[in-house]
């Protein structure tokens, strides 16, 4: 039985509580991180969910979006897991981190303090997906992502759109590539476009950045 690590709007850690019962409708605040990787020409990857996910199963995410285990960081978590579901491995650096809690249907929710993280995959052809867990990937340009987003947010899950919005609150002392990356994807029109997206997944405004 897995157990999350359970935290304050400070991201204190303030307990544990097995994984289900923190998705519940009104599920505990706990920890999580989502990770975007990118390749060389700064294409971000994206995965598919697997259709098992008790939420948001079929829907794309960012890269890999998981729960740190007690002693972990967000980076050290992120490293660990990233393997586990796409069978490669990478440096990885902490952008940012935000608060939301949104609802899945009837079905649980998510309500998470949320560490972002940036990485670049040097060979996107040698990743192996478990199937488990991913059901497809896809690379995208920023704009090809915005543009499908807005046509279609119902597809993507709300804490990527989040990250997304929040690139241009990123750390700035991350390593020069990452940064270079980075930079692509933080054009002033971004957080304009990703506002109505947000609504449609967030129409309570639950999320914020956490300093």
């Amino acid at each position: 039985m897995e157990y999350l690590i359970l935290v304050d709007s400070n991201d204190n850690p303030i307990g544990t509580e097995e994984k289900v019962k923190c998705h519940l409708p009104n599920g505990k605040l706990h920890r999580a991180f989502t990770i975007l990787l990118f390749n060389r020409d700064g294409k971000l990857l994206l995965t598919q969910r697997s259709m098992d996910k008790m939420l948001w199963p079929g829907d794309w995410d960012g890269t890999v979006a998981s729960h740190p285990r007690q002693s972990e960081t967000y980076v050290s978590s992120a490293e660990r897991r990233l393997p586990e579901e796409l069978g490669i491995s990478c440096k990885l650096d902490y952008l940012f981190k935000f608060e939301y809690h949104v609802p899945y249907k009837d079905i649980g929710s998510e309500n998470e303090v949320c560490g972002t993280l940036i990485g670049i995959v040097d060979d996107p052809t040698k990743i192996k997906l478990v199937k488990e867990e991913i059901k497809d990937i896809k690379l995208n340009t920023l704009d090809d992502l915005l543009n499908d987003i807005k046509k279609s947010p119902q597809i993507y899950c709300p804490w990527m759109i989040v990250a997304l919005y929040f690139l241009s609150e990123s750390k700035k002392d991350i390593l020069p590539q990452h940064s270079s990356i980075l930079n692509k994807w933080i054009r002033e029109d971004v957080k304009q476009i990703l506002e109505k997206p947000l609504k449609y997944h967030f129409p309570d405004n639950k999320w914020e950045l956490k300093k």
